[in-house]
Order: C-alpha cells, then sequence, then structure tokens
C-alpha cells in the first residue's frame, strides 16, 4: 500500500469521491447534526438574500426608472378581432375616461402570448409612444408655467402623459412629478443594502458554525486516531515510521478539515444557489432560460473534461510532494552523517532530481488551470453575450422588460461563480480524499495485543517471574528464541547476558509483553501473562532501557509522566533512590528545568538516572533493566551502580547487562547464546566452569589500567 517514502501510492487509493469514506465521517457528525443543520439554514437564508438582489434591480427599473405605458387603438381590428382581444387580454388593458381609449403598462405585456404581441405591434394596434403615469394630486402641483394640459385622464383619477411632453418639462418638475419614483427607488435601495448587511451577518454566524463543527470533529477523530495508535502492539511501529504517523495526526487531519468547511457544506450551498438562479430564470422569462441553457452541456462537458485531467496532475504533484518531504525529513535528521562523510554534493544532485519532478507536476497542474479558468470566462461572457443578442431583441419588441434583461444578465454571472470555484474545491477535494484514506487505514488497522476475555489480577503480586519452553520469531519462519525456561523468585536478582544478537531484547520484549510467544508460556505470580489486564500488569513493571527518550517538557513530568498517584514527594523519593537528585540539584530550576527535545541537554549518564526514577516512581515489583551501564564513563557507573543495588532491593529484578563487572553480584546469571540459555549459575561457578561466560569476561576486561 506504501511506496518507498511512505506515501499512499495513486493506483491503490480508490475513486477520490468515495461515498464509503463519506460515511465512515457520519459518526463524527453525527453529535452535531443541530449545528450542522443550523448552518444549512443559514445557507440556504443567505442563498435566498443572494438572488433577491438582482431581482431588486430589476423592480426598480421597471417599476420605478422605466415605468411605461402603451395605448392601444382597436380601429385596425375587425368586430370579432376586437371581441378576442378584450376577452383574452381584458384583464390587462386600463380605459381612458372620456373616450374609453386603452392602455397597457410594460409590465402587462409580458404576460401576453409573443405571436399575439407581435401581431399587435405590427398592425399598429399598440402603438410605440410610451406614456407616463401619475396622479392627479401631482400634476396639480405644478406650476402653470410650462405646465403640460395634454393628458389622458384615466378612470380612476390618474392621468397619462407621454415622455415626449414629460421630457419637455423643467428638471425641477420632473422631479415633483416623478416622485413617488424616487422614493421608491431610494426604498429599493435601502432593502438591497438592509439584505446586503443582513446577509454578511449571515455569513459571519455560519463560517463561524462551520468552523466550530470542523474543529469539534477534527478533534474528535484526532484523539481517536491517537488512541488507536496508543492501542498498538510495539510491531505496528516496527513497519510505520514515526514520520509517517505524525503526519496522518496533523496534515491529514488538516485537510480532512479543509475539506468539511470548504467543499462539503459549500456543495450544499452551491446547490441552492444553482437550483435557485434556475428557478428564477424560467420565472423571468423561459424562453429566454431555455436559449441560455443551450450552453449547459457544454460547460459540464468541459467540466468532466476539467476534473479528469486536474486528477492526474494532482496526483502527480502529491507524489512529488510526499517524495520531498520525505527526502527532507530524513536528510535533516541524518545531516552530521552527511556533513562527516562529505556527501553534500550527491545529497544536492538527489534533492535536485525529486524538486525537478515537482516543479514539472506543479507546471502540468498550472497548465491545466491555466486552461480551465480562461474557458469558463469565455463561457461566462458567451453566455451574457447571448442573453444580450435575444434579450436585447425582445425588449425592443416589448417582449420583455429592461429590467428582466438586467437581472438575467446577473444571474448568468452568479451561474458560473460556483463552477469557477470547482479548481479550488476540487483540489481540496482530492487532498481530503486521499488524507481520509489513510486515516481511516491506519484506523481499521488491528495490531493490539490481544487481551483474554477472562481477565484478572492475581490477590497478592510479588513479581514472581517464570518463563516455561517459550519460543518466538519476529517472523514466523525466522525464530529467534528456542525452548528458553528460567525462573525469578521474589525478591532475587538475576542478570542475562550474552553475545549480541543472542536474543536478550527479545526476551524483554516478551515479559513487557510487547508481543506474545508464539510457543510457551511467561508467568508471573502463577499466572500467564495474556490473563493478565494489560494496564493493571504494565503499572507493576518498571522498565530502564539503554536509549533513554526524554520528552520535552519539565523534569518532574519526565518522571510522573503524568500517572495518577504520583506527586511531587514521590518524585523526589525516587529521584534520591536513583542518585539522580545530586545532579538535578545542580540544574537552574531544579525539578522544573525545561528539557528539550530528546533531553539534549542532560549528558548520557544524567538520563541515565532519570530513567531510574521514572521507573521507581510507580513502586513496581518486578524490575527490568535493559543495558542500563553500557555508554557511560566509570563514575557514572558507579553512581548508577549504587542506584542499581538500592533499586533492586525488595524487589524482583532481572538485569540485561553489556558490561559483566556490574552483574557480579546477582543471585543467578543466565547465560544466552544463539536464542538459548546454555549457562546458568553465580559468578564464580560459571567462571570456575570455563564456558561461554568465562570466555566473555576475558574478552571484555580491560588490557591495562588509566593512570
Amino acid at each position: 500500500m506504501f511506496g518507498e517514502y511512505g506515501y499512499i501510492e495513486e493506483g491503490k487509493l480508490g475513486k477520490p469521491y468515495n461515498i464509503r469514506l463519506l460515511k465512515r465521517l457520519v459518526p463524527y457528525a453525527r453529535p452535531y447534526w443541530g449545528i450542522i443543520g443550523a448552518a444549512l439554514s443559514l445557507i440556504l437564508l443567505i442563498t435566498l438574500l443572494d438572488l433577491a438582489v438582482p431581482y431588486l434591480s430589476k423592480i426598480a427599473i421597471d417599476r420605478y426608472i422605466l415605468s411605461a405605458w402603451y395605448r392601444v387603438d382597436t380601429q385596425p381590428l375587425s368586430t370579432e378581432e376586437r371581441r378576442a382581444l378584450f376577452a383574452k387580454y381584458g384583464h390587462l388593458l386600463e380605459k381612458e375616461r372620456k373616450d374609453r381609449t386603452c392602455f397597457i403598462s410594460q409590465r402587462s405585456m409580458r404576460e401576453m402570448d409573443p405571436a399575439d404581441l407581435h401581431g399587435y405591434q405590427s398592425r399598429k394596434v399598440l402603438r410605440p409612444e410610451r406614456f407616463y403615469r401619475i396622479g392627479q394630486e401631482a400634476l396639480d402641483r405644478l406650476p402653470d408655467h410650462g405646465t403640460p394640459r395634454a393628458v389622458r385622464p384615466m378612470a380612476d383619477d390618474t392621468v397619462l402623459i407621454s415622455y415626449d411632453r414629460l421630457n419637455k418639462l423643467p428638471r425641477k418638475d420632473r422631479l415633483l412629478i416623478r416622485e413617488q419614483d424616487l422614493q421608491g427607488v431610494t426604498v429599493v435601495a435601502v432593502v438591497c443594502l438592509f439584505v446586503v448587511l443582513f446577509s454578511f451577518g449571515l455569513g459571519y454566524g455560519e463560517h463561524y458554525l462551520l468552523e466550530s463543527i470542523g474543529q469539534h470533529m477534527m478533534q474528535d477523530i484526532r484523539l481517536d486516531l491517537f488512541q488507536r495508535m496508543q492501542s498498538q502492539a510495539v510491531r505496528f511501529f516496527d513497519r510505520h515510521p514515526v514520520g509517517r504517523l505524525v503526519t496522518r495526526v496533523t496534515n491529514d487531519i488538516e485537510n480532512l478539515n479543509e475539506m468539511f468547511k470548504s467543499v462539503v457544506i459549500t456543495v450544499f450551498k452551491d446547490f441552492f444557489l444553482l437550483t435557485g438562479i434556475l428557478a428564477v430564470l424560467l420565472y423571468l422569462n423561459w424562453r429566454l432560460a431555455l436559449v441560455t441553457f443551450l450552453l449547459l452541456p457544454l460547460i459540464f462537458g468541459l467540466t468532466l473534461l476539467f476534473s479528469s485531467l486536474a486528477r492526474e496532475a494532482f496526483r502527480e504533484l502529491r507524489l512529488t510532494i510526499s517524495k520531498l518531504n520525505a527526502f527532507l525529513q530524513e536528510r535533516l535528521s541524518g545531516m552530521r552523517i552527511i556533513q562527516l562523510f562529505v556527501a553534500e554534493d550527491e545529497q544536492m544532485e538527489a534533492f535536485s532530481r525529486i524538486n525537478h519532478e515537482n516543479y514539472q507536476a506543479g507546471m502540468k497542474q498550472i497548465r491545466v488551470f491555466a486552461i480551465f479558468m480562461p474557458i469558463m470566462e469565455l463561457m461566462s461572457a458567451c453566455a451574457v453575450a447571448l442573453v444580450i443578442w435575444y434579450g436585447g431583441g425582445k425588449v425592443i419588441g416589448e417582449e420583455i422588460t429592461l429590467g428582466s434583461l438586467v437581472a438575467f444578465i446577473s444571474y448568468i454571472q452568479m451561474f458560473f461563480k460556483p463552477i469557477r470555484d470547482i479548481s479550488e474545491k476540487y483540489n481540496i477535494m482530492q487532498s481530503a480524499m486521499a488524507s481520509t484514506e489513510r486515516i481511516f487505514e491506519f484506523m481499521d488497522q488491528r495490531d493490539a495485543m490481544p487481551e483474554s476475555e477472562h481477565r484478572r489480577v492475581p490477590p497478592v503480586q510479588k513479581g514472581h517471574l517464570v518463563a516455561d519452553e517459550v519460543s518466538f520469531g519476529y517472523r514466523e519462519d525466522r525464530p529467534v528464541l528456542f525452548d528458553i525456561s528460567f525462573e525469578v523468585k521474589p525478591g532475587e536478582t538475576v542478570a542475562l547476558v550474552g553475545p549480541t544478537g543472542s536474543g536478550k531484547t527479545t526476551v524483554v520484549n516478551l515479559i513487557e509483553r510487547f508481543y506474545d510467544p508464539q510457543w510457551g508460556a511467561l508467568f508471573r505470580d502463577g499466572m500467564d501473562l495474556r490473563q493478565w489486564p494489560m494496564g493493571a500488569y504494565r503499572r507493576g513493571l518498571g522498565l530502564c532501557l539503554q536509549d533513554v527518550f526524554i520528552f520535552s517538557g519539565n523534569l518532574a513530568d519526565n518522571i510522573s509522566l503524568g500517572r495518577e498517584g504520583i506527586d511531587r514527594e514521590k518524585i523526589e523519593s525516587a529521584a534520591a533512590a536513583a542518585n539522580a537528585l545530586t545532579f538535578i540539584k545542580k540544574l537552574p530550576h531544579g525539578f522544573d528545568q525545561q528539557l528539550g527535545e530528546g533531553g539534549s541537554t542532560l549528558s548520557a549518564g544524567e538520563r541515565q538516572l532519570l530513567s531510574f526514577a521514572r521507573a521507581l516512581a510507580a513502586k513496581p515489583r518486578l524490575l527490568i533493566l535493559d543495558e542500563a551501564t553500557s555508554s557511560v564513563d566509570p563514575q557514572t557507573e558507579r553512581l548508577i551502580q549504587e542506584a542499581i543495588s538500592r533499586m533492586a532491593a525488595g524487589r524482583t529484578t532481572l538485569v540485561v547487562a553489556h558490561r559483566l563487572s556490574t552483574i557480579r553480584d546477582a543471585h543467578r546469571i543466565l547465560v544466552m547464546y544463539h536464542g538459548r540459555i546454555i549457562e546458568q549459575g553465580t559468578h564464580e561457578s560459571l567462571m570456575a566452569r570455563g564456558g561461554i561466560y568465562a570466555k566473555l569476561t576475558r574478552l571484555r576486561k580491560p588490557s591495562h589500567k588509566l593512570p
């Protein structure tokens, strides 16, 4: 599944929009259904407000700015045609008070059949002269000078005045006549401003809710993932590099968060917006809408083509980025070795090759988007041009209003915005789905140590350890231990020695239950280790390794490790028993001294003493020391030896020794060779036997003394 640099190979990722992966996210979203519903409601409301703005411009233009009436002259019609006109469109006509001449508003003309409308216009039934309708009281307020008296009184006490006569009036009189229109435009502008501001406020609420949901979900997934990692057996970490695991918990989770807040929820907003635009366009003028829709198959076809090209480009880019990150992490960690062996030029050449691959993949992606974005802009311009060409003719023919045409153009431009955004969303979606695949791949791995259904803890814990014909191999076809049997009685100190590769550390791993034996069994206090609850078993153990790991943080926390019941008094007591107080008191802040990553400010011996204090803090019954003095100076070794003697008193202790001089006082020494125990006894008896132990002792005995 993983390639050379620890990334998932793209050919095995599966479909990027895998519904199965999205279903895996549902349990994490379930606690926040209420907040998600509120966010979707806000999105729907924001969409409605966005759709309202162009329609408000239509109202302002048609109702107030270009409000017009046209005279209907029935003289060219026969009696039968006149009856048909009034039967079909009489409800749209208004009659003049005196000579019963009819007038029709520009808005009402939109309700007429386009064929009838065209016929009436060609036969001069609908006169082209435009009239403006005002109330009689507004006309009476005008001064006599220059006031046109050639008006058409209507049956409802309003009057119609032609635009030609209206435009000849002084500007002050025109403003007075159109005072209601100015008020109407002002009201529309205020409503439009309110809609925009309200939409802004709702947008803040929507963004806050989405961010909070995303952060809560990512927090839950991150906790779940870390808990799953902690429950895995040691062999799990043998197969997965640390950098890969850290990437899963950090970068991949963040990619998933970006997908949720930038794609998943936005998809709903785009769906609402596109659906609303299509509905409004059909409502405004279904014929013009259908003409505009002719471009949709071409747009969706280009979008699908782009998606295919972008997927391949993005895959290549992500692969090269993974290679780049892995290369940098490895080389920076091993920079001392690179500089020591003067290999900078070779590493620079290798980095240059990977960097050039990343450059080529990035340029391929740029070329894809450089083509797609202008094409979408071209399609948007073509759609607007089509609306202006076809709709403009309809406006000239009085079949639709100018306000409808302006609104049409605004909605078309809004329609292309979600499509143009597909590039950014597609990138996020691709990255997030790949991250989701990797996250749940780790969650699906079950590599934890099995626990018995009948777990129990012995009533009395003494630290009695027994190995009964234990055989084990990290791979079944390559055994490491062969029929190992030994016993460590309560309060006894037993040493485990042997050449490198003899299986000493493997025995410790089995006792710690990092692995289970493939044959035989290990017992502690008369109970098979597999029947112990894992937490209870390991709380009774104390382990000191050759390579001490120090966490960043203060020194006291490195001793307690956050374990319950270990207060400052117990920390200081453990440090005293481990001979660590001497160097701790010399630190500027003592137990509160901040330690860097890996404890780089401490010497190897100080780190070892700190690990002793860590092991003693919980007062374990069984203590295991694995090569605890192999890399320290003689003075520190003496301190460590004193600490070991103090620690072993009253405890069952198993010591894995590299320096044989440190285990001469052990009750028993087990000598391992090629995965078997071939000798055991005290130091004196083993030396008298003259076997492997005696040879190891003579080989490691210094040939001369330092002055």
